[in-house]
């Protein structure tokens, strides 16, 4: 009988599931889904206590930053090898966002009059299923049916599919880029996989070391620090008349992303909110 594969168990808030995750990843994770409670398959070859054991230092250390995490409790259990592959496909169905959009992973792709957006699953974040993805996804959506945009520019591409849904719904031209280099390599199949390999280009690149050019439309599904710190540059990075398509912000944290901007002119022009995670769309006058 071959050694069982392992599933990490924690339930997690949006306070601190993007901290979590980044730890299993870098625990040595094959995979990790979420949904008010994370999931983190290991090989055979991890330890689980040692997993749990590090999961917990973490907590520790999140309890005493004055998080309500005292509760939590991690768990590892064994995974058959066939349970794996079965548990990992189950938590990534085709789904609906916005008015026509679907995304779906590459062994679900159903037969729809929807665009489908097809995303394989990995370690690069954005499959759709996020509140903060589609709700960016949304309000793309909803920006292309308003103007023809000529170009656009996705910081923090992750899988690709912000660049790449753009890329479907007629920007010509989307320059994708993202610090982690198998980020951008996913982004890269991902492009190929929904047939714009041509209109989507990948690099790795920091945001915030980006040479100036002007694009009329930037995206940057990132965390509410991120956009804080990278506000000026964002403004730098935009055309006049441009817009600004922010994700990864806690409902709460929606007043100080909004004041910091405006207090370098940028103009809220929409928003979307789902499950306690806010997308905005910003112009700059």
């Amino acid at each position: 009988m071959s050694a069982p594969y392992w599933q990490l168990t924690v339930p997690v808030t949006a306070h601190i599931s993007e901290g979590v995750t980044n730890l299993v990843w870098e625990l040595g994770a094959l995979g990790v889904v979420e949904d008010g409670v994370l999931r983190a398959f290991f090989p055979p070859d991890a330890m689980p206590r040692a997993l749990r054991a590090r999961v917990r230092a973490y907590l520790d250390g999140l309890c005493a930053l004055g998080y309500a995490v005292e509760s939590i409790a991690p768990t590892v259990a064994p995974l058959a090898d066939e349970a794996w592959a079965e548990a990992w496909k189950a938590h990534f169905r085709p789904i609906e966002v916005g008015r026509r959009l679907l995304v779906a992973p590459p062994w679900d792709v159903p037969a729809t009059s929807r665009l489908t957006l097809v995303i394989e699953p990995g370690r690069a974040f954005g499959t759709g299923h996020h509140g903060s993805t589609a709700g960016c996804l949304t309000l793309i959506e909803k920006l292309c049916e308003q103007e023809r945009i000529a170009r656009a520019l996705d910081l923090g591409t992750g899988s690709g599919l912000l660049a790449i849904a753009a890329a479907r719904l007629g920007v010509p031209e989307v320059l994708a880029v993202d610090k982690d280099p198998d980020a951008v390599a996913a982004a890269i199949a991902n492009a190929a996989r929904n047939g714009v390999p041509d209109r989507v280009r990948c690099a790795v690149a920091d945001a915030a070391e980006l040479p100036a050019s002007r694009f009329p439309l930037v995206l940057a599904n990132l965390l509410a620090t991120a956009h804080l710190a990278l506000r000026v540059r964002y403004r730098r990075l935009l055309c006049p008349g441009g817009t600004l398509v922010l994700g990864g912000i806690l409902e709460e944290e929606v007043g100080a992303v909004t004041d910091a901007l405006a207090a370098i002119g940028f103009l809220e022009r929409d928003r979307e909110l789902l499950d306690g995670w806010a997308s905005l769309a910003l112009r700059r006058p």
